[in-house]
């Protein structure tokens, strides 16, 4: 028993001095990445760009579409959500492969701000999580849902919502329709294969997944979902 317990130890001192090293890796991460400036400073530089969009806005739809398909609880938790992490380890594990992710909206919003080009995906991960309990702390739910938004990437070059509405649409934000709405939701999540100009028959199963995820979190009615799509054949003519 003695031998057991002094192994249980030496594991769990193993893991508090790893778990320290990475927290310090992340923060130095967190703090290169601000390179001298606030995060309020990155963020107010971030909302003077011409195509940024205020969240009032931002269409009701499309907001929904989005908390919809990447992360339905995301009013319900804080900077991470452990229920997602904890789906998303028991779909890895016994699907074996990375099906799927369990970070939220506002670690997105991190990353795209800060470590989009960091290869070292451990330490990048703990500097996202680090940066996303800062974001909370500083940024209302709403605020976070306008930074997603305005700097994600769409493919094609177009970073934010605005350009991606410009480029793919020809129309600015404030005139996208429900279908232009769960669309452009959708494409963010793998740009390069969603994008409409690339498969626009991937698009539109992409499309028809946030449909489906609306209806399941109570944004979109099945009458309202059947109606939109059965018009999709006509409104993908536009990307023919």
């Amino acid at each position: 028993m003695k031998i057991v317990r002094n192994v249980l130890l030496i594991i769990l001192a193993i893991l508090l001095v790893s778990s320290i090293a990475l927290y310090v890796a992340g923060n130095n991460m967190y703090k290169e990445a601000l390179d001298g400036e606030t995060l309020e400073d990155v963020i107010d530089e971030i909302r003077s760009d011409p195509d940024y969009i205020k969240y009032e806005d931002l269409p009701q739809n499309y907001i929904n579409a989005v908390i919809a398909v990447e992360d339905h609880r995301f009013r319900e938790h804080g900077a991470i959500d452990f229920i997602a992490i904890c789906r998303a380890i028991y779909v890895n594990v016994t699907s074996f492969s990375l099906r799927e992710g369990g970070s939220t909206i506002t670690q997105q919003v991190a990353k795209n701000i800060f470590y989009i080009t960091e290869e070292n995906p451990v330490t990048r991960k703990i500097a996202e999580i680090i940066t996303a309990f800062d974001l909370e702390d500083k940024y209302t739910k709403d605020e976070i849902v306008e930074l997603y938004v305005n700097t994600i990437y769409f493919g094609d070059g177009y970073y934010g919502i605005e350009a991606a509405c410009q480029g793919y649409l020809g129309k600015s934000t404030t005139e996208m329709t429900l279908a232009d709405c769960t669309m452009m939701a959708g494409i963010p999540n793998a740009p390069s294969v969603y994008a409409p100009t690339v498969n626009p028959d991937l698009t539109r199963d992409r499309q028809e997944k946030v449909i489906a995820d609306m209806v399941e979190y109570g944004y979109l009615s099945e009458e309202d979902s059947n109606t939109l799509i059965s018009s999709l054949d006509i409104y993908y003519e536009i990307f023919e």
